[in-house]
């Protein structure tokens, strides 16, 4: 058997029989040496756990926040992102299953140490950093030793998760993330089960917990797929949720699906379908409702909770409106927009650009 490689990972324990548990996440991978987790990049190496993907990358790019999505943090700025490959989850209609799905180390095909990262991103002139494209919570000792390095020469880090993680991880990861967009891919167990086999709780707990005792500023996404989560009566159910248990602040992103990985079959998203969802959701007292992956500039723009006015419009990642103060408030009538804002916004755009490291090695 083939030794197996990698940087000593946290959140693990032996078992009677032999067997090393990773705690993790909830799947709680029962690892004899030489294995592997269901994730691909937590194996079992000896006596250890080992993350084997931890300073390689599948890519760094620079991308509008608004990509993220995040629409209220440090809108119009630049933020440079990065993935690794694999996922805790086993999503049928997996949007990036070439990187989150790949069990072939050659789609790493970037070195960088946790010190490069945040130099690259800082000569870019980028405002924060990402862990997306496939979920950090996988590769968390990478991403937190980033996140230390960007915090350290004054860049915010940004977490885009499916949030399916432990408690006691959670709280590490967590606290060294300024900003996190969470996936919630349904709203039932059946929905997590059938498709992503998965729980629903774990996500809601990362929520309430996010909300009640962080300060990470995170908005919710969710992908919706024709004939799975797309009833008035989920729809309504989860947005009620979030509004009683998150409050209305915490902004809702409607997604369009497209045929993929393994559900070429079910027919793209109507975008009348994320319109009814964002109808729904302001309905439940949501304030900051948004369509996502369609043309849609009224459902992609900020609006005022207190007199209704614009207050930033949007031409899918272009800020075409700006009518917030530089502390956050609607110019028209005070009220408080939440999020996290400095100052005038900036001037990014939707543009994207690819980073090498070979210079910040």
């Amino acid at each position: 058997m083939d030794v197996i490689q990698g940087f000593s990972g946290r959140y693990w324990h032996r078992l009677d029989d032999g067997r090393i548990q990773c705690d993790l996440c909830p799947r709680f991978c029962r690892l004899h040496d030489g294995q592997r987790g269901l994730c691909f990049v937590r194996a079992r190496s000896g006596d250890q756990i080992v993350l084997t993907t931890y300073g390689r990358s599948s890519g760094f790019c620079i991308d509008p926040v608004e990509k993220k999505p995040l629409n209220h943090f440090l809108p119009g700025t630049p933020i440079l992102s990065f993935g690794t490959a694999g996922c805790n989850l086993t999503c049928k209609f997996c949007q990036n299953w070439d990187i989150s799905k790949s069990r072939e180390f050659d789609t790493l095909t970037e070195k960088a140490s946790p010190q490069a990262i945040a130099r690259a991103a800082k000569a870019a002139g980028c405002d924060s950093v990402a862990f997306t494209y496939n979920d950090p919570v996988i590769f968390l000792e990478y991403a937190i030793d980033a996140a230390k390095a960007c915090h350290a020469l004054g860049l915010k880090t940004v977490a885009v998760t499916a949030g399916y993680i432990c408690e006691e991880p959670r709280r590490e990861f967590f606290r060294h993330m300024d900003a996190a967009n969470v996936d919630l891919k349904g709203f039932s167990e059946a929905f997590y089960t059938r498709l992503c086999s998965a729980q629903l709780q774990p996500v809601l707990d990362t929520l309430v917990y996010l909300k009640r005792e962080t300060a990470c500023w995170f908005e919710i996404t969710n992908l919706i797929i024709p004939g799975e989560n797309d009833s008035d009566g989920e729809l309504d159910a989860m947005t009620a949720w979030i509004a009683t248990n998150l409050g209305p602040d915490v902004p809702v992103h409607f997604s369009a699906f497209h045929p993929d990985w393994k559900m070429h079959d079910t027919p793209p998203t109507p975008p009348a379908t994320l319109t009814r969802a964002r109808r729904i959701a302001r309905a439940n007292g949501i304030r900051y409702a948004y369509t996502g992956n369609v043309h849609d500039p009224e459902g992609g723009s900020t609006y005022c909770h207190g007199c209704g006015g614009l207050l930033i419009g949007r031409d899918w990642y272009q800020l075409t409106d700006w009518n917030l103060t530089d502390d956050g408030r609607c110019r028209s009538c005070g009220a408080v927009c939440a999020g996290v804002f400095a100052g005038p916004p900036g001037a990014w755009g939707r543009r994207r650009a690819v980073v090498r490291m070979d210079a910040f090695a």
